[in-house]
């Protein structure tokens, strides 16, 4: 039998029509004198029906069937009989007599079942990925992102990009994350890295003349993983000549718009806010804030610094944050749970939390009488303290405390359930610091990569003064998630050369890691710039995911291992020896 229809599409529409479909056996159900089939393919499920009356050899066929086989069946469509339409499917108002039945293949039992809300480990359905991917939750999200990777392709196909591909066999380049290095075979001792981005061939694109790419590129690092990271990921990746941020801040906000309607079906509100990097920190504690609540960080360091509390003072007089946030309606809280911030801070630095209970009858709290009247009244004041509300505070350096005190701004929105999990919340963050000092490593290393274009009143200054020179940078945030982020890039060798000995390289290290960009800067280099985005960090929030591994059909593990094909795997003593590599197995 050779398919003429699929299970999920069948409608009333098709009643009376002779139809062939196959596909996998949902679940078989005997009433004795009827078997029911529900028969799923990738577009939904139809219910075939069998009787001997009407055949009895697909009858006797039907009896044998269990769950996951694949069947081939000829069958006529039928209303189904009144009181046993199911609303929930496309096909719920019909069912298909059976008048034919193959079986194409039979199915050992599955480990788990083929049906959405599963609950099993995570370890056992990447195991068997190959039947997690026929549950409907995961081929939905597989055809999202190729609806999403479609709408990309055609919206910049329109606005004239051109889409290149750049090599995965690359020069190593171990700034940032660490490279998967590839031996070469016909270079003994000599590797490849495969790219952790495209950054520097898409640089090289621009100095060629194309002055608008993309691609949909597959990225590799070899960096410890959590649940929106993975060794291997998907990025879109553009470049363009000749714009400054705002352009490429409103393109994006255009495509974004775009996307978003074509495969999820929302309207997005454009252009987005924009907030630069210490306003964000300042008042959320974080570079990538999540915008759907109101709950805001007051500083109250300068109350503090005359206090006789020496917790907040000692800090506040050595320019450390002392800063807090206002739980509207918490004061209700009671210690136990307070105890219990107190620890959750204590995962990102803190060494304790205050707190002031603001009353009906006056503000309360332990630290109340390490300072006068007129202080306290004054803190309740800037922190807009009204009766019923929780006023909890951090003191730390600057560092510590913007962590701990962000991450306890979204705990309170998720204990007080504050966020509005419908909604996609967009901004930008800009003005980035372009340095930050390694103190391991005892040197400046780049915030985001090292061809970031300092801003310009920074040029002339920034390896004079690094910790206060600024990136022409710039990351979208959706719902308190980085969607993605670019620059600015530097396109002046001078300046190139500058930033590489910022950060430690000598001139003969920067010619041998990037010497062909160096070279191509003298060849007439426009100004450019561009974006990346995380494919399937963008799925994931798409489809409300709360792992990227829940959007890639064949995903690691956090330990980066292939569960299904049990790779990272030993190789041949020859393959070894025809790359010139000895194994220096660990000690016990």
């Amino acid at each position: 039998m050779k398919r003429n229809h699929y299970c999920g599409n069948l409608s009333a529409a098709d009643i009376g029509k002779e139809v062939v479909l196959t596909g996998w056996v949902q679940r078989r159900r005997d009433h004795g004198g009827l078997i029911f089939i529900d028969l799923r393919d990738r577009y939904g499920l139809v219910q075939l029906v069998y009787s001997p009356d009407t055949d009895n050899q697909s009858f006797a066929v039907a009896e044998q069937v269990r769950n996951e086989y694949v069947l081939a069946a000829r069958g006529k469509v039928r209303p189904r009989p009144e009181g046993t339409v199911n609303p929930n499917l496309v096909s719920g108002e019909i069912e298909v007599e059976g008048l034919e039945l193959e079986i194409l293949n039979k199915s050992k039992t599955p480990p788990f079942y083929i049906e959405d809300g599963v609950s099993v480990d995570e370890l056992v359905r990447l195991k068997y990925r190959y039947l997690d991917l026929r549950r409907p939750e995961m081929l939905s999200a597989l055809i999202l992102r190729h609806k999403t990777t479609t709408a990309m392709r055609n919206f910049l196909d329109q606005k004239g990009f051109l889409e290149i591909e750049t090599p995965i066999l690359c020069k190593s380049s171990p700034e940032g994350a660490r490279d998967y290095l590839v031996p070469s075979r016909v270079h003994p001792g000599d590797f490849f890295a495969l790219p952790q981005s495209p950054q520097l061939f898409k640089q090289i694109l621009m100095v060629s003349g194309v002055d608008k790419y993309f691609q949909i590129a597959r990225c590799f690092r070899d960096e410890d993983l959590r649940a929106d990271r993975q060794p291997e990921f998907t990025q879109l990746d553009m470049e363009m000549s000749f714009v400054e941020e705002e352009d490429i801040r409103a393109l994006t906000e255009e495509l974004l718009a775009y996307v978003f309607k074509e495969a999820l079906g929302r309207d997005i509100a454009i252009p987005f806010p924009v907030l630069d990097y210490q306003d964000a920190i300042n008042r959320f504690g974080s570079d990538k804030p999540d915008m759907r609540f109101a709950i805001e960080i007051k500083d109250i360091a300068d109350i503090a610094a005359n206090s006789e509390f020496k917790v907040f003072a000692s800090v506040a007089n050595k320019g450390g944050w002392v800063r807090g946030i206002n739980a509207k309606g918490c004061a209700k809280y009671s210690r136990r749970e307070i105890d219990a911030l107190t620890e959750y801070v204590g995962i990102y630095g803190a060494k304790g939390l205050a707190y002031i209970y603001v009353e009906e009858t006056g503000p309360r709290s332990p630290i109340s009488k390490f300072f006068t009247e007129e202080q306290f009244a004054a803190i309740v004041e800037r922190m807009e303290g009204k009766p019923g509300d929780l006023l909890m505070f951090v003191a730390a350096d600057k560092a510590i405390a913007a962590d701990s005190i962000g991450h306890l701004r979204l705990e309170i929105a998720r204990k007080e359930n504050l966020i509005d999990s419908s909604e996609l919340n967009f901004l930008w963050v800009n003005k980035f610091p372009l340095l930050e000092y390694n103190i391991e490593e005892k040197r400046w290393t780049a915030v985001h990569h090292p061809f970031t274009s300092p801003c310009d009143e920074d040029k002339a200054t920034f390896d004079k003064n690094p910790e206060e020179a600024r990136a022409n940078a710039y990351d979208v945030i959706l719902n308190g998630v980085e969607l993605g982020g670019g620059s600015i890039r530097i396109h002046d060798r001078g300046i190139q050369e500058r930033l590489f000995k910022v950060i430690g390289h000598t001139e003969e290290e920067s010619r041998d890691k990037f010497g062909y960009l160096l070279d191509a800067f003298e060849y007439g280099t426009p100004p450019h710039g561009g974006i990346a985005f995380g494919l399937d960090r963008m799925i994931m929030l798409m489809a409300n995911k709360d792992s990227i591994r829940d959007v890639i059909a064949f995903p690691k593990t956090q330990s980066a291992t292939d569960m299904m094909t049990q790779a990272p795997s030993g190789v041949a003593d020859r393959q070894l020896q025809e790359l010139h590599i000895d194994i220096i197995k660990p000690k016990n």
